[in-house]
């Protein structure tokens, strides 16, 4: 669809926290779309979602609602081991989709969609790595651009949260967590990660049993940066992301949070968020809107599945690393020209 003036008719797979989100924000927030079909394995959560959206049609198969009527787009907010197959089916049907992270949980199905995507000749998918879209990361990564600090040597990440869902492994630290430093890592620095190293100290007495929480994650980049994150999703207090360049001829940070500090009763501090939807509610919005109005003017902009596919290879390097120990290297095909 091209036709600027036409409302986006979007296909919203998964009516779960994300998925219902995402269904709210389409229907009261943005503008240029509307929610048109809702799917979700769930009969009844999907009507539910559904029914607050004047129009919209619940189905429990993601192709029948792919092919309902006027539908011209798809969002995908299902369980990562669900993407391939949504991904797959939409791209057979030639539809734009924004995809929420990861694109597919491993290399192997992130090649399938890749390869399915080049047999279009056209870019359609777009990853949902939202810190692109925040503010304050879009400050950083325009000032690192500009060059007055010099070339980046090290970036330093601390990714928190309150407490780990119920179900949570070791291995999704990395796989659900650490997945937005690795995209942010490419993305602020231009480079490629090529090694990771990944320590982990003795547990948190907070953490769940069996769970190796925190860990602290190392990259090196084909750039020749250094970057770390400490990941702990059970520190108890709040919700924190926080990221810091250092370069050649200064540093650079986000994430403080001290968009506003009081002083009383003897005190002074500010807010912490206690989980990812507070703290990122712009960049969701943001990336929705951009993704609809690039999608109404036929282009696709934004993360892809390249992005989605190296994020994948690190992933899988990283988990290899937290489970053997050592330094393991990160395989990457070469890329491929649409993705130039």
């Amino acid at each position: 669809m091209t036709q600027r003036s036409r409302t986006l008719s979007v296909a919203v797979i998964g009516a779960g926290k994300m998925g219902a989100d995402h269904v709210r924000r389409i229907d009261e927030v943005i503008s240029g779309a509307r929610v048109a079909a809702v799917a979700d394995v769930d009969a009844e959560r999907a009507k539910a979602v559904a029914a607050r959206v004047d129009g919209c049609t619940a189905h429990t198969d993601p192709a029948a609602a792919m092919a309902a009527a006027d539908v011209d787009a798809v969002l995908i907010a299902s369980p990562g081991p669900a993407h391939e197959a949504a991904l797959l089916t939409a791209l057979e049907h030639d539809l734009p989709v924004l995809c929420e992270k990861p694109l597919t949980p491993d290399p192997a199905s992130a090649l399938r969609v890749m390869a399915a995507e080049q047999r279009l000749g056209r870019r359609r998918v777009q990853v949902g790595f939202m810190r692109r879209y925040d503010a304050e990361y879009l400050k950083l990564k325009a000032l690192l651009e500009t060059g007055q600090l010099g070339r980046p040597l090290m970036l330093h990440n601390r990714h928190r949260n309150v407490a780990s869902p119920p179900g949570w492994t070791s291995e999704m630290l990395i796989n659900d967590s650490v997945t937005h430093e690795m995209d942010v890592t490419r993305w602020l620095l231009g480079h490629e990660i090529t090694a990771v190293t990944v320590l982990a100290p003795t547990p948190s007495g907070n953490a769940p049993d069996g769970i190796r929480d925190p860990q602290f994650v190392v990259f090196e980049t084909d750039g020749g940066a250094i970057v770390d994150v400490e990941i702990f999703v059970n520190c108890g207090f709040g919700y924190q992301v926080q990221a810091e360049v250092v370069c050649e001829r200064g540093t650079a940070r986000v994430g403080d949070g001290h968009a506003m500090v009081t002083n009383a009763a003897g005190r002074w501090g500010g807010i912490i968020a206690q989980d990812y939807i507070e703290r990122f509610t712009d960049a969701y919005d943001r990336q929705v809107q951009s993704w609809v109005d690039a999608t109404r003017r036929g282009e696709v902009t934004g993360p892809g599945v390249w992005d989605g596919y190296a994020v994948a290879a690190v992933c899988e390097a990283s988990v290899r690393a937290l489970e053997d120990g050592g330094r393991v290297p990160v395989d990457l095909v070469d890329r491929p020209a649409l993705y130039a």
